[in-house]
């Protein structure tokens, strides 16, 4: 039996795509102030006690429909949509054309081109200087206690000719998917 594959008129296969890769996701509390600016007047943001939950999902894909490439969705907070909530993605940076084609003309997000570049250096092992409390106690406390992988991940929006810093992530790589660190740049 012949299997009929359906696209799309962009030429991607219609949904459900699949992605394959690894992916950091990482929350946290965004001031409903701050979110409501990158969100339409239409949509109804999700907050409590004057905070949403914004963050940004970091992710390096080895197959997907517009190949391989790496993406940097910085959500602005949840919204609803009913019958259910969702993140809203306030500004998404991809290193692949094709990969920007597709959020856009098939997604609907706010894709840009940006260059990323990943570079992988050994922390040192750091001494426990004393116990901090329970967590410390089993060997969870705060500071490192043998050597790992950092990787950093730095983003940089390109328009043209002209490329603009945007973030560095750091990330433990024995932990790649589990925890990060964002920093921002203006």
């Amino acid at each position: 039996m012949d299997v009929e594959e359906r696209t799309s008129s962009s030429g991607y296969a219609k949904p459900p795509w699949i992605f394959k890769g690894s992916a950091l996701y990482q929350i946290h509390l965004v001031k409903a102030s701050t979110a409501r600016a990158f969100i339409p007047k239409e949509f109804r943001l999700v907050e409590a006690f004057g905070y949403t939950l914004g963050g940004f999902f970091l992710a390096s894909y080895d197959d997907s429909p517009a190949g391989v490439f790496d993406e940097l969705v910085m959500i602005a907070g949840i919204v609803w949509n009913p019958p259910t909530s969702c993140a809203w993605a306030a500004r998404v940076l991809v290193n692949s054309r094709e990969a920007c084609h597709h959020g856009r003309k098939e997604v609907g997000l706010p894709s840009q081109v940006a260059r990323f570049s990943k570079k992988i250096t050994a922390v040192p092992k750091r001494k426990r200087e004393r116990a901090f409390g329970f967590l410390d106690t089993f060997g969870l406390g705060t500071t490192l206690s043998h050597p790992e992988d950092l990787m950093e991940v730095k983003v940089s929006e390109v328009d043209n000719a002209v490329s603009a810093n945007i973030c560095n992530i750091q990330i433990r790589s024995d932990v790649w998917g589990l925890t990060g660190c964002l920093r921002i740049r203006d």
